[in-house]
């Protein structure tokens, strides 16, 4: 990893604005991110675990990463859309 842990979690929370996001890592690099409905509220939009940061190399891996969530995060609220009586996991 070439960015400081603090480098990295500002980089992923900032990429989330104006949700409110919260990232951290674990002391072996292990990734939590947590972006939630607003700023008002506890309600999760998204939490990913397990996210190795070690692979986070460059701004390509960590654009793709911010991709990959931004995407995960749009397809639980279109399923949420497309089925309002389902339970998210």
């Amino acid at each position: 990893m070439f960015l400081s842990a603090l480098e990295l979690r500002n980089i992923v929370e900032s990429s989330f604005l104006p949700k409110r996001c919260q990232c951290t890592l674990s002391p072996d690099l292990s990734m939590t991110v947590k972006v939630y409905a607003d700023g008002k509220t506890d309600q999760l939009d998204l939490l990913v675990t397990g996210i190795n940061a070690k692979r986070l190399n460059g701004s390509r891996e960590i654009n793709d990463l911010i991709a990959e969530l931004r995407s995960d995060m749009q397809n639980r609220t279109n399923a949420e859309t497309l089925h309002p009586d389902r339970k998210a996991l």
